[in-house]
């Protein structure tokens, strides 16, 4: 517990920094660049991280569990090279076919340079992972927090003058290559070089077999936060595509903070799997999901209930005011996920199989879902903004039902009882929106500026003093020894 308490104090001040670097990047691109820019953005954004994600091979979470058996610099450096092997398939096909990231698009000479950020996203992860085995949580946070959310808001700054129309392509380019020099850096001073290392065909293949489970979990992980934007860039125009991402963008704040604990739970769940300590395993998921789902619906409240106030501010005049539906249903997606991705975290340990299934399964039902509401609402004559709104509603109920189904199988697995919940939760909720709703009744400006800080506020307080236990404590007060 001690050692979740460190990681996850790190996360959290993680987290705050992330969303203090990440607010100019999005003044900047609604701004200046526009809601059809920042559409065409986000779906190329989407099949990098991807093609990324695949290549990784399920090692930004399987990592751990080989380290534990001989955490040296070789096995370390053996991840890298499977790793960096792995993302050349993709990045060389979409160099060859870039109407894949772009579909709607005219091609530009640019464009053709935006896989190459695949290899760094990918090498990133998988060192980051490495460096979370040894409890150091400090380079995520530095490198995902502070160097690639200020990269990408200063870069699009300095762009815009130059290359109005690629700007935002090359500034999320060149955020995953400062993100990969501030992975490599601490990752060779804590590993090292590697020692009299001869790669080991036999052996990384068989690493990269092993970990095929994790890298379909991870797929579907991934789908369940990007099939949506891929699926209604096949419905609506980029302008509202743009919309949806920006929305997307404000509520995956919140998505970091939960996933952030995925290198922290894993070496402490595998230290305890290997002693078949399962009652501890199961009170480790409980607390960290309470952390989460507290952190998550706080933040959720204080940027959903002034939603339009909010999207105002992003773009100019009422643009992006559109979204505030697809925001509010987009956020209550992220808190219903907390259940799912901490059971998560130990399903890929103990019940890998069943896990995929049930991933594969909701990741299906979030498509029919999508696909369903958008015809709906074409059909009764709603605009695309209702349809994007739609889109968001159906990932809210998938993931509710995938919360639902992980938290019961990793309660059977354990034989042990997983629950993130605490009534004093819904007082907190409460409170927050009795005080969140009449600040919002202010004008724009006013609204954010004493709205959040207050919601934030009294949601706190109450989280602090009603659901906050001695061990829950420990993520925010320093540890001796």
């Amino acid at each position: 517990m001690t050692e979740l308490a460190r990681g996850g104090r790190a996360n959290v001040t993680g987290f705050f920094i992330r969303l203090v670097a990440r607010i100019p990047f999005l003044l900047v691109a609604g701004q200046w660049y526009g809601a059809t820019q920042m559409g065409r953005l986000a779906f190329a954004v989407a099949v990098v991280e991807f093609a990324a994600q695949l290549s990784t091979l399920g090692l930004r979470r399987g990592l751990a569990l080989h380290l534990s058996k001989d955490p040296s610099a070789n096995n370390a450096w053996d991840g890298v090279l499977v790793v960096l092997g792995a993302t050349m398939i993709p990045t060389v096909l979409l160099m060859l076919v870039p109407q894949i990231m772009f579909p709607n698009s005219v091609i530009k000479p640019l464009d053709y340079l935006l896989p190459l950020a695949i290899p760094a996203l990918a090498l990133s992860d998988v060192m980051l992972a490495a460096l979370a085995y040894k409890m150091d949580v400090a380079s995520t946070v530095r490198a995902r927090a502070v160097i690639e959310p200020w990269t990408i808001s200063i870069a699009a700054v300095l762009l815009w003058w130059s290359t109005p129309s690629d700007g935002l392509l090359v500034a999320y380019a060149l955020s995953m290559a400062a993100a990969l020099i501030a992975s490599v850096i601490p990752f060779i001073k804590s590993y090292g070089l590697p020692q009299n290392w001869k790669p080991r065909a036999g052996e990384l293949y068989a690493l990269a077999r092993r970990n095929a489970p994790l890298v379909a979990a991870d797929a579907i992980e991934w789908g369940s936060r990007r099939i949506d934007l891929l699926i209604l860039g096949l419905f609506v125009s980029p302008a509202t595509l743009g919309i949806y991402w920006i929305a997307q963008q404000i509520a995956s704040l919140p998505q970091k903070l939960k996933t952030s604990f995925d290198p922290v739970l894993g070496p402490v769940i595998t230290k305890n799997l290997a002693a078949e300590n399962t009652s501890a395993v199961a009170a480790q998921l409980s607390q960290v999901g309470f952390w989460i789902l507290a952190a998550q619906l706080g933040v959720s409240l204080a940027l959903g209930i002034p939603a339009e106030a909010l999207l105002g501010a992003i773009g100019p005049g009422t643009v992006f005011v559109g979204g505030a539906l697809t925001l509010t249903f987009l956020l209550a997606a992220e808190v219903m996920a907390s259940a799912s991705v901490v059971s998560e975290s130990a399903l890929v340990y103990t019940a890998r199989f069943k896990n995929l299934m049930i991933s594969v399964a909701v990741i299906a039902l979030q498509a029919a879902l999508s696909v369903l509401f958008i015809w709906m609402l074409q059909t009764y004559g709603y605009g695309e903004l209702y349809q994007a709104a739609g889109v968001g509603a159906a990932l809210m109920i998938s993931l509710a039902v995938s919360s639902l189904l992980k938290i019961l199988l990793i309660s059977s697995v354990l034989k042990a009882r997983v629950s993130i919940w605490r009534w004093p939760i819904l007082l907190a909720t409460t409170g927050a929106v009795i005080v969140g709703f009449g600040v919002v009744r202010l004008s724009e400006i006013p609204a954010l500026l004493l709205g959040i800080p207050a919601i934030l506020g009294v949601y706190g307080w109450i989280i602090w003093t009603q659901a906050f236990s001695k061990e829950d404590r420990l993520l925010f007060k320093g540890l001796s020894g």
